[in-house]
């Protein structure tokens, strides 16, 4: 079986970082940022720790698979997510950076094992996120790991599709088994 790792982004991250967003199958879903200059802009106050906002290299063996974060979704700001009060309530956003590892259940276990990570603090009472209503293999994906599809909203970036994954209906091992089955599938096929 495989163990995905996440390692905090560094500054030596973003031009691989620009590249990946720069590829179709990302660039379909994740509309910005575009340039290098854009991508400095948005990921170095992550990097040097003056926003809410944690950002992520997902790997197995030291082969980075995925990119991912959170972010306190209470005051998140620019006109996203303004009528919510829980100080507990963290968002996610997450691709898989190889368009040949879609469809083997590798999101679903990085999604998996990053929920599970972020359950891990006390604090945090739900996790959210907000896929297209056109991405149907993303809500697919969060719907295997557990969260529950709100309704529709309009977002900054347009519609989409609210998901939430509450504490209280999450179980640790929440889909192991098969995430672990999954990935023992994906494995064989590449």
């Amino acid at each position: 079986m495989y163990k995905l790792l996440f390692r905090p982004l560094a500054v030596e991250d973003l031009p691989m970082l620009h590249a990946w967003i720069l590829r179709p199958h990302v660039a379909e879903w994740w509309e910005e940022p575009s340039t290098m200059e854009e991508v400095r802009d948005e990921y170095l106050p992550i990097i040097e720790g003056r926003s809410s906002t944690r950002a992520y290299i997902a790997s197995i063996k030291d082969q980075p698979i995925g990119f991912i974060q959170s972010y306190v979704v209470q005051g998140s700001g620019g006109g996203w997510w303004e009528d919510e009060s829980d100080p507990g309530a963290r968002g996610i956003d997450q691709f898989l950076v190889d368009e040949t590892r879609l469809n083997q259940g590798l999101g679903t276990a990085m999604v998996a094992a990053f929920v599970e990570r972020l359950f891990a603090d006390p604090c945090v009472t739900k996790v959210q996120t907000d896929p297209s209503p056109n991405n149907r293999r993303a809500i697919r994906c969060y719907s295997k790991v557990g969260f529950k599809e709100v309704g529709e909203v309009v977002t900054p970036d347009g519609p989409a599709v609210l998901m939430l994954h509450e504490r209280a209906n999450h179980r640790s091992d929440h889909g192991g088994t098969r995430v672990a089955a999954e990935l023992q599938a994906a494995r064989g096929r590449t």
